[in-house]
């Protein structure tokens, strides 16, 4: 059981220290948009609204809300890869994500359970570049035989 212990703590380190950077505070955070990082935070408190999406408090209690600049959201969508949220109420997490603008706070999306050992957040393609493209596929795209040759030169 101890050496079971010793080989999950040993995990867990290797995977926040294979990211190459410690984690850093939510404040610090903040200053660091569209970069892929570690945090560190308190969760307060896991607040969900009736749309399903959840978000993970991580401002103190007595922190007016004008004055949390950093938000951590797990979309509904993303309900099943994360889990269950209510279990990190009241502990320190470190999550991995990349820090976006949020409604003039710096935030992470939440949308894999693997961002709490410092995996990447999940990949979502952009359905708009997806058109006319099937999985199935062999080849992404196919050239019709009619387009002459100097069409499909680049310029």
């Amino acid at each position: 059981m101890r050496r079971c212990t010793s080989l999950i703590l040993l995990g867990s380190s290797l995977a926040f220290a294979s990211h190459g950077k410690p984690c850093v505070t939510t404040d610090q955070a903040g200053h660091l948009l569209h970069k892929d990082i570690c945090i560190t935070a308190h969760v307060c408190d896991v607040v969900e609204l009736p749309d399903g999406t959840r978000y993970l408090d991580v401002c103190a209690p007595d922190t007016p809300d004008e004055k949390c600049v950093f938000t951590i959201i797990n979309p509904w969508q993303d309900r099943e890869e994360v889990g269950e949220l209510r279990q990190y109420r009241n502990l320190d997490v470190h999550i991995r994500g990349i820090v976006e603008p949020m409604h003039g706070r710096a935030g992470i999306i939440l949308n894999h359970v693997h961002q709490f050992k410092g995996g990447p957040p999940r990949f979502r393609p952009n359905p708009l570049l997806l058109h006319g493209f099937s999985g199935e596929q062999s080849r992404p795209c196919a050239i019709p035989a009619s387009t002459p040759p100097a069409a499909i030169a680049p310029s």
